[in-house]
């Protein structure tokens, strides 16, 4: 099949808030294509307990090391000779979660600064994925996500935190990022439990794989 063959060679990003159905969605597609699942890397941060204990004193550190783990990751998924679907890519890491503890005062405009070219140098030896699959949910269902899950430490989430980190995803997307992107609404949709759904998406992710070739 020419799909196959088409799809053998494509990296595809799965973007979104917390709570946008991220890691479900790239499970559920993993499943339906065949393709390697990469999630975010859960590795102990040398610097994690010294953040919440001093946020400003070790923001920093934190956001570095983290950029090394994303970076270490594209470059193994850069290699792959196979499809990879990642859970969060470098970008949003980046321009969203970094940003945001920029924005929150956490990092200097010198520290900041250090980081986006340390970020540049990265990226200019990397490629960008091939398709970038954009749940966009808004903060009131991702709060309603966030609660039903049930997740203990992501119930001390501020509204103005998830609003900003909204925002840097909208402003990311639509004015920073340069590839191709795939927008799901998602806040009507259940593609979890519904069977329409999901092949509403499907149906779109093939008409974008097949317009990459």
């Amino acid at each position: 099949m020419h799909r196959h063959q088409i799809i053998s060679l494509v990296h595809i990003a799965v973007a979104g808030n917390i709570g946008a159905g991220k890691t479900t969605l790239t499970k559920i597609l993993a499943q339906h294509y065949h393709w390697e699942p990469r999630f975010e890397p859960v590795v102990f941060n040398p610097y994690l307990q010294d953040y919440y204990s001093d946020i400003k004193r070790w923001a920093f550190a934190l956001e570095v090391f983290f950029l090394k783990q994303r970076f270490k990751d594209t470059l193994d998924i850069n290699k792959a000779k196979n499809t990879i679907i990642q859970d969060r890519s470098i970008f949003e890491g980046v321009h969203v979660f970094a940003l945001n503890n920029y924005q929150q005062g956490n990092l200097s405009d010198r520290d900041f600064q250090t980081y986006m070219e340390l970020f540049q140098l990265m990226t200019s030896i990397t490629k960008i994925p091939d398709l970038m699959i954009y749940l966009r949910k808004s903060v009131p269902a991702l709060i309603a996500q966030i609660q039903k899950r049930g997740r203990q430490y992501e119930q001390t989430i501020q509204i103005d935190y998830l609003k900003g980190l909204n925002d840097n995803y909208e402003n990311f997307i639509y004015n920073k990022y340069k590839g191709t992107v795939l927008t799901i609404e998602a806040d009507n949709i259940d593609f979890e439990h519904n069977p329409q759904h999901l092949a509403s998406i499907i149906n779109r992710i093939d008409a974008q794989l097949y317009g990459l070739f």
